[in-house]
């Protein structure tokens, strides 16, 4: 893993560090909390603003569990918003929710789609309302993204700082069986890393798979186009899917394909590739079977210790800023943002289009409960979901070039 994801330029980082500010001056961390209004519904929001006081600064909302902010800085030490959002709370009750978009949010009880809406568990069919044409996508109508979230604990250490929301889902809330409850810690270090993890526990055998739906733009928000970002994903294979972006149930290789990305390359040179794959879903906007953490493990990819292990790495030449995305989950399902359509601005004003992100969504594989090959999402009473995703932000050099 080293030799293909070398690390970020330590020296580098400590300098864009430097240049960020006088936050430098700030010893600890630090956490802060105010209102981000009312939902249509009455239930006030609140935002959590982390600091590490390295020039990275992340912002969490209570509504949807979102990250709905992901401040760093550039080579140069200017620092940016790098996720797409909004700049009021509608945004994301309004235009993200019909939009169906889910910016920022933490998204479950099962991320990605189920067909037909149906799984059987036990021998027991359950239905989840269709939400994209006969498909169930993350989570219902209803999902995650669309409750207010408690607030669970915060923690201010001398290296870290962080807050825990918490979600109870009842039993039948979009057709799922059992009463879950899921905790999310957000951390953020003076490493600029912000760690997501995930932990739900159930009263009744269910399914669960969560994950984090932010949109990434290394040149900051409302920068436009991300095909110059250079993307490499550590997986040798991809679930391919038929034309409604459900799985066939097979795994096959991405070698000869636009989905190879073993080895570094910009998003855009083969985004228009003519694959059926790249034809369905108007681009990227599929499942990447992770590469085991050693050789002796699980083909899923999930690591043996439970360690997050290195997936991705996105980058963008221009700004020299850098993203390693390190997880404990086996799949990653790239999203270059393909429903974008203008019909929406975020906080600088500018309006989002097709390609303008591009979405790392560590989980497991889409429609997992109807097949039984993959990894499952199965949790039953005295069991505990547990899964880590860390986004590592730095700089790399100035000469660092796009292959």
């Amino acid at each position: 893993m080293q030799a293909l994801f070398p690390r970020t330029n330590a020296a580098l980082l400590a300098a864009a560090m430097l240049m960020a500010g006088t936050a430098m001056a700030r010893p600890t961390p630090t956490l802060t909390r105010a209102p981000f209004g009312t939902t249509p519904d009455g239930q006030p929001v609140e935002r959590f603003t982390l600091d590490n006081a390295h020039g990275m600064r992340v912002q969490v909302l209570t509504y949807g569990g979102i990250l709905s902010a992901i401040e760093a800085p550039d080579r140069t030490g200017h620092v940016d918003d790098v996720v797409l959002g909004f700049p009021t709370l509608a945004g994301y009750t309004v235009d993200s929710a019909q939009g169906g978009l889910f910016f920022g949010a933490t998204v479950g009880r099962v991320a990605n789609r189920i067909a037909r809406g149906t799984f059987v568990l036990d021998g027991q069919r359950y239905h989840i309302p269709p939400t994209e044409g006969t498909t169930a996508l993350h989570g219902g109508r209803r999902g995650f993204d669309k409750q207010v979230w408690t607030v669970e604990g915060t923690e201010l250490a001398a290296d870290s700082t962080s807050v825990t929301l918490k979600l109870v889902s009842p039993d039948g809330q979009e057709g799922f069986p059992g009463t879950l409850t899921t905790h999310v810690t957000f951390a953020l270090n003076t490493r600029n890393e912000l760690s997501l993890h995930y932990r739900a526990t159930t009263d009744r055998p269910t399914v669960v798979n969560l994950t984090n739906h932010s949109y990434f733009n290394l040149g900051g928000e409302g920068s436009g186009t991300v095909e110059n970002h250079v993307l490499q994903i550590n997986a040798a294979a991809y679930t391919p899917t038929d034309a409604k972006a459900l799985p066939l149930g097979t795994i096959v290789p991405v070698a000869g394909t636009a989905l190879d990305f073993r080895t570094p390359h910009r998003i855009g040179a083969r985004l228009r590739d003519s694959m059926p794959q790249m034809l369905h879903a108007h681009g990227y906007d599929q499942n990447w079977v992770l590469n085991p953490a050693r050789p002796d493990a699980p083909v899923s990819g999930t690591p043996v210790s439970g360690t997050p292990v290195l997936a991705a790495r996105l980058s963008d030449p221009a700004s020299g800023r850098v993203m390693d995305v390190l997880t404990t989950q086996p799949g990653l399902q790239a999203y270059t943002a393909n429903s974008l359509d203008g019909a929406y601005a975020g906080p600088s004003g500018r309006t989002y289009r097709q390609g303008d992100a591009i979405a790392l969504e560590t989980q497991h594989y889409p429609d997992s409960p109807n097949h039984p090959d993959f990894p499952s999402i199965t949790l039953r009473p005295g069991q505990t979901y547990d899964e880590t995703t860390i986004y590592r932000l730095g700089v790399e050099p100035v000469s660092a070039s796009a292959p």
